[in-house]
């Protein structure tokens, strides 16, 4: 079983927010840490708002921040609301199933009970226990790990600081050709 990428987003907003608590913050701050658009962060939001999870502040220094305490949000409950479908075969729904096996296939009853597993699982974990405490972190966001593909290789401080300064200078722009 995988996550939808919706889900994936879903629980690092709600984990940002609680590395960052007592601020609010923004979707472009968020977007730009995770290199996700704001579009799909913005509707994220809004549905974590509606599930009221999140409390959001419109216009000039606005933002979003936990409505909850992070020990009161099940990740379970999360993952539920995120997910659209946990259909892990055909015969998970009766309204469509065709299987011709259905009626004596045991494989239904063994993945019914992985995903209740699953969620027992989910069930018992909060979003405090996916974030380090803010004492702990050291700073605003450092809760979080997040993995970011690299462009570039990393280059050490100790070569920053030797290497020459670079200038740029500014080039005129090209006239279009009529």
């Amino acid at each position: 079983m995988r996550l939808a990428e919706y889900t994936d987003y879903t629980l690092r907003v709600l984990m940002y927010c609680a590395s960052n608590p007592g601020r609010l913050v923004t979707i472009a701050e968020m977007a730009e840490r995770h290199g996700v658009s704001r579009n799909n962060l913005m509707k994220i939001v809004s549905d974590l708002s509606r599930q009221g999870l999140l409390a959001t502040t419109r216009g000039r220094g606005g933002g979003v921040q936990l409505m909850l305490e992070p020990h009161e949000i099940r990740i379970g409950d999360v993952v539920r609301a995120a997910e659209t479908d946990f259909r892990l075969v055909e015969c998970f729904d009766e309204a469509t199933n065709t299987c011709a096996i259905s009626p004596t296939c045991r494989m239904k009853r063994l993945l019914d009970g992985a995903l209740a597993a699953y969620f027992r699982e989910l069930d018992g974990a909060t979003l405090a226990d996916l974030v380090l405490p803010p004492v702990a972190a050291g700073q605003a966001g450092a809760g979080v790990v997040i993995h970011v593909r690299a462009t570039a290789p990393a280059v050490p401080a100790a070569a920053k600081k030797r290497a020459p300064a670079r200038t740029t200078k500014a080039v005129p722009a090209r006239r279009a050709r009529a």
